[in-house]
């Protein structure tokens, strides 16, 4: 299995997914203000396997392919407690995806951990692009990106939980990034 470490921003700890994880995963994420806006992949009504079938049959064989990287969110102050996923996956438009419990959303969590994978992305993996796809009427998500310097290069139609919806493909460089970094995110 690829070796994906710890990474920490101020306030978090991101861990590498475990199949442990599954019960707070499950406990946490079949809410629809979660879901609604993820890829229509993700099954709904959410069944009460989802997590320990994702994690065991998506994420873990990502990881171990070198494909994929997934991450529990967990607060400093609170390590035990799985509040939210973030992940990367090598592919052509869907470089990064996250949920967040609705608890600990709009309070610059999740950019903050979009930020430290980010640098993950580009320094560590030496990606040269990152691209995020994101449905136009998920505006949290959106101002993330643009927050960190993502612009978008198209817009498309794309099958969510929801329903199809507009969405924009949100894309910034490891030049960009590096400059957005340096200038003081």
């Amino acid at each position: 299995m690829t070796n994906i470490p710890v990474l920490e921003t101020r306030r978090l700890i991101l861990k590498p997914l475990e199949l442990s994880d599954a019960n707070a995963v499950q406990k946490n994420f079949p809410q629809w203000e979660v879901v609604k806006y993820l890829n229509v992949a993700v099954p709904w009504p959410y069944p009460e396997d989802g997590a320990l079938t994702y994690i065991r049959d998506i994420a873990l064989p990502g990881i171990a392919a070198g494909s994929q990287w997934h991450w529990s969110i967990r607060r400093k102050t609170a390590p035990d407690d799985l509040i939210g996923l973030i992940s990367l996956t090598d592919g052509e438009e869907d470089n990064r995806g996250f949920w967040l419990a609705p608890a600990w959303q709009g309070q610059g969590l999740m950019s903050e951990a979009c930020n430290r994978v980010t640098d993950y992305w580009f320094d560590t993996l030496g990606k040269m692009v990152l691209r995020v796809p994101k449905a136009i009427a998920n505006t949290a998500s959106r101002r993330i990106s643009k927050r960190s310097g993502m612009r978008v290069i198209k817009t498309v139609e794309r099958d969510y939980v929801s329903g199809r919806h507009p969405a924009e493909v949100w894309e910034i460089t490891a030049e960009e990034w590096r400059s957005y970094r340096l200038n003081g995110e």
